[in-house]
């Protein structure tokens, strides 16, 4: 029997402020760490790629140079690697956490060998990451800017690296932890969605948002938008959004409790 493979993200928001610049929650990053490595510990065959958001570290400086859109000029190209430093630094201390706790992770930062065509992620082999798996280590990937043969430089986030390798890796669970749930209404802040499909996603079109702090990606509406086409292009994969703030919600998702929000790209 293969061993299972999961997709985990922590999300931006999750582990850094948003609302400061280039602060990352130091503690939230260690609790979350802990239930990984406590998860891998109990279920030794368990395989997992990890992800993370840039948070309050990559966006600000992304929305303020607008690099998500495109890359011209000195300015814009100076942006760009300035977007490029602070997601590496998030990613710095998440891997540092890791292997704090004995955890083999080694990081795979897009920006390296990953090429995009207008906003859209076109080339990037997944070969040494399938490596990593096989040796028994934890591949890291995260939101980060990368080449672009129309716009010049773009932001690729992590659901769109997700949404690439699930293809070529075929996960079977890909796991979304955010600093909250998908409601059904952001305002209210309240009616957790059990499920959505295509079809409910037009339902729900506008209640979900984008973001209160700067996200260039779209918000929890770009996320879901994501996993529907990983859903869907990844027949038999489960993929759920859920919080991860509380203890033990982490580590309960990774076992297979039925968290959050399921996303299925039929409607049957």
């Amino acid at each position: 029997m293969s061993k299972e493979l999961i997709f985990l993200k922590l999300g931006g928001s999750l582990i850094t402020d948003k609302a400061q610049t280039a602060t990352a929650r130091p503690e939230r990053i260690r609790q979350l760490v802990a239930e990984i490595a406590a998860t891998l510990g109990e279920q030794p065959d368990l395989r997992l790629l990890l992800g993370h958001g840039s948070g309050s570290f990559g966006h600000v400086p992304a929305k303020q140079h607008g690099t998500r859109e495109g890359v011209r000029g000195e300015a814009g190209w100076r942006g760009f690697a300035e977007v490029w430093a602070q997601a590496a630094a998030l990613n710095r201390i998440l891997i540092d956490a890791l292997l704090a706790a004995s955890l083999p992770a080694i990081a795979f930062p897009p920006s390296a060998s990953a090429t995009a065509h207008d906003g859209a992620l076109a080339n990037w082999g997944a070969g040494p990451i399938q490596s990593a798996l096989d040796a028994g280590l934890l591949p890291v990937v995260y939101g980060d800017v990368a080449f672009d043969d129309i716009r010049g430089g773009t932001i690729l986030s992590t659901e769109d690296l997700f949404v690439h390798l699930a293809t070529r890796l075929k996960p079977q669970r890909v796991l979304l932890a955010a600093l909250e749930p998908v409601y059904a209404n952001y305002e209210l802040r309240r009616s957790v969605v059990a499920e959505i499909t295509p079809r409910k996603l037009d339902e729900l079109e506008g209640a979900l948002g984008g973001a209160e702090a700067p996200d260039v990606t779209g918000g929890m509406a770009g996320k879901v938008a994501r996993m529907l086409a990983l859903a869907a292009s990844t027949p038999g994969c489960e993929v759920r959004i859920f919080a991860g703030v509380e203890p033990g919600c982490l580590a309960a998702a990774l076992r297979g409790d039925p968290l959050g929000t399921l996303i299925r790209s039929s409607e049957s």
